[in-house]
C-alpha cells in the first residue's frame, strides 16, 4: 500500500465513523433499553451500599 493509498483509506474511515457514530450510538443504547440501565445502577449501588457496611464492622 502506498501512502497515498493509506490516507485515502483513514479519511474514508474517519468520515464513516464521524457520519455514523452519533446516531448509531443513539440507536444502539435506546436498543439495550432502559431496564439494563436500571439493573445496573441498582447493581452498583447494592455494591457501594455493601462495601459501605463492611467498612464499618
Amino acid at each position: 500500500m502506498t501512502r497515498f493509498d493509506k490516507m485515502k483509506l483513514s479519511l474514508l474511515l474517519l468520515v464513516m465513523s464521524i457520519s455514523l457514530s452519533s446516531c448509531e450510538a443513539i440507536a444502539g443504547i435506546f436498543k439495550a433499553g432502559v431496564w439494563t440501565g436500571i439493573i445496573l445502577v441498582a447493581f452498583v449501588i447494592g455494591l457501594i451500599v455493601y462495601f459501605i457496611s463492611r467498612g464499618r464492622k
